[in-house]
C-alpha cells in the first residue's frame, strides 16, 4: 500500500496482513508494530480474539503462531479451539491430533478431537477419543455426557 501524499510512509513488510494491534486509537499519533513480533504476540492476540468471540479472526492469527512454533501445544490447543468455534471441524481435528501425537494423555485434546470428529460425522473416532477423555477424567461431567451422546448416535456402546 503506498500513498503518494506528503509525509506518507510505506508500511513495514508484511504489516498489512498482521493482526490489528499496537494502533494508537486516540488519534494522538500512530504507533507501528515492532518488526520482531512473533509467535507469542500472535498467540496472545489469538487468545484475546477468542475471548471476544471472534473465532475466525483468532484462527488466522493463531495459524501464524503455529507456523512459527509448530511444536507448541498451547498454540495448537488455542488454534484448535478457534477452528472448532469457527466451524472448521476438519482443521480442528488436525490440530488436536497433533497435540495427542505429542502427548496421548492430554485429556482435553482427546475430548476436543472427539467432538471435532463427531461434527465431521466420524462417530467411531469420536467415541474412541471421547471414551479416552472420560476414562482419564471421570470427574468432568461433560466428557461423559458427550460420550453418551456419541454412543447413542452411533447406535450403542463401542
Amino acid at each position: 500500500m503506498h500513498d503518494s501524499g506528503a509525509g506518507s510512509r510505506e508500511p513495514e513488510r508484511g504489516a498489512e496482513d498482521a493482526p490489528l494491534r499496537g494502533v494508537d486509537r486516540d488519534g494522538a499519533g500512530e504507533r507501528t508494530r515492532p518488526a520482531e513480533e512473533g509467535a507469542y504476540d500472535w498467540y496472545t492476540r489469538g487468545l484475546e480474539l477468542l475471548e471476544l468471540r471472534s473465532a475466525a479472526a483468532a484462527a488466522q492469527v493463531l495459524t501464524r503462531a503455529a507456523d512459527a512454533e509448530p511444536e507448541s501445544r498451547s498454540i495448537l490447543e488455542a488454534l484448535g479451539r478457534a477452528q472448532f468455534e469457527s466451524g472448521r471441524y476438519a482443521e480442528a481435528r488436525v490440530s488436536f491430533a497433533k497435540i495427542i501425537a505429542a502427548n496421548p494423555a492430554d485429556d482435553y485434546a482427546q475430548f476436543a478431537l472427539g467432538l471435532s470428529a463427531m461434527r465431521t460425522g466420524d462417530l467411531r473416532e469420536a467415541v474412541e477419543h471421547l471414551a479416552l477423555a472420560a476414562a482419564m477424567r471421570p470427574d468432568i461431567a461433560h466428557y461423559g455426557r458427550e460420550l453418551r451422546m456419541a454412543r447413542a448416535r452411533l447406535g450403542g456402546p463401542l
